[in-house]
């Protein structure tokens, strides 16, 4: 199978749209890769329910497996979902290279979600040559990090890319943290901040207080998540004896790693109430943030941090590193926002405890009603895209300046 083009079983006639491509490596149901998989997925589908004209080339990577055909994604509003067949490890599918141009000539605009992958050079160079603007979110991977791997060969990749992109490029990142961190990189393009929005659930549930603070940490198990630091805070409060904790960790990533964590929450299990368990999605994942008093998310870098949001609007308060974005958590009144060691965990984590948790759940979720819903996001992006479209030579502070920043 060369790959799969999925499209709605009906598509309405109308007047001439905007059409944008999404190119991205990995696709809903791929659920495993993250939040770029969310965030793309939602985004496109937004855009399309906004009036735009979308489709989507991705592959059906799915970790070490390849999505069926059965789950691939069929559905309105999105005119066509063309998955392409990963023939080796990660997202190298040769059938992407043949269905690329006509689908980048078919585009006003194309939008590319992936950086160090198979799809991010043919795209570029692709978009180079029809003389199609580019919108490129690179989803965090340029940002740096004391554990960040194979810099040299990054530098490379970033060079070759650098001298294959069109000339009407234009970055967009999630959020102005990643933008500081990012300002090296590419300085010839245009630049964008507009956040990822959150799905809103329209009831938000919670299950009854226990007589401990219930902590949970959901998502991608990854070094860069900082989960080992949060794990030796609940030991430092453990033996300190200053409240009582559960911590849940809710997510999957690789076998070693996993194992690595596992082994860690077995030495602690004489002192701190830690469990791990898979990835939970749909009625599951409402259930896990249900039993939660507090998120805490202590990664060393983040672009955006979509788990922040997801628990915010529902209710939750957050602790958040300094390694993301999210010092409005301190301002709005929802959370805590501070450094990821150990001692500044275990801290943060003992003062929460007293807050009026209700009460601030309650302001984080407001918060998200008001700035993040995944309308206002599409909203925010067509403008995005209307402004790249206008006439060559517009300054990348007049094209930023036209759209809200992320947090």
């Amino acid at each position: 199978m060369a790959g799969v083009t999925v499209k709605p079983d009906a598509i309405q006639d109308a007047a001439r749209k905007l059409r944008v491509l999404h190119v991205s490596p990995y696709y809903a149901p791929a659920w495993g890769y993250g939040g770029i998989v969310e965030s793309v997925s939602q985004l496109a589908r937004h855009l399309a329910l906004a009036g735009a004209e979308v489709r989507v080339l991705t592959t059906d990577a799915n970790g070490s497996r390849r999505l069926s055909e059965r789950e691939m994604i069929n559905e309105s509003p999105i005119e066509e979902t063309c998955y392409c067949a990963r023939r080796l490890a990660k997202s190298f599918a040769p059938s992407m290279l043949t269905r690329l141009p006509a689908m980048v000539r078919w585009a006003d605009i194309v939008h590319l979600h992936a950086v160090y992958s198979f799809p991010t050079l043919p795209t570029l160079a692709c978009a180079r040559i029809l003389n199609r603007p580019l919108a490129w979110t690179p989803r965090g991977a340029l940002q740096r990090w004391q554990g960040s791997r194979r810099v040299a060969l990054k530098t490379v990749w970033d060079r070759v890319a650098a001298a294959v992109s069109p000339s009407r490029m234009t970055l967009h990142l999630t959020s102005e943290q990643e933008a500081r961190e990012c300002a090296g990189y590419f300085p010839n393009a245009a630049r964008i901040v507009v956040g990822n929005g959150v799905q809103i659930p329209e009831r938000v549930a919670r299950s009854q207080a226990a007589d401990k603070l219930r902590v949970g940490f959901i998502g991608r198990l990854d070094p860069k998540k900082g989960i080992e630091n949060l794990l030796e805070a609940c030991a430092i409060i453990a033996e300190r004896k200053t409240i009582s904790l559960s911590l849940a960790i809710a997510g999957s990533g690789a076998p070693a790693y996993e194992q690595k964590l596992s082994r860690r929450v077995a030495d602690l299990a004489q002192s701190c109430d830690v469990t791990m368990s898979a990835e939970v999605r749909g009625d599951a994942k409402e259930a896990w943030f249900a039993a939660r008093d507090l998120v805490v998310v202590p990664s060393f870098t983040e672009n955006f941090g979509n788990v922040v949001a997801e628990a915010l609007v529902r209710e939750v308060p957050v602790i958040a590193s300094r390694g993301t974005p999210w010092q409005g958590l301190d301002e709005h009144g929802c959370g805590l926002w501070v450094a990821n060691d150990p001692e500044s965990l275990a801290a943060a984590i003992e003062r929460i405890a007293s807050m009026p948790l209700a009460e601030m759940g309650a302001r984080g979720r407001a918060w998200m009603l008001e700035q993040y819903s995944w309308e206002r996001c599409a909203h925010d992006m067509i403008v995005c895209y209307e402004e790249i479209l206008r006439p060559t030579g517009r300054a990348a502070a007049q094209v930023a300046g036209s759209v809200r920043s992320a947090l």
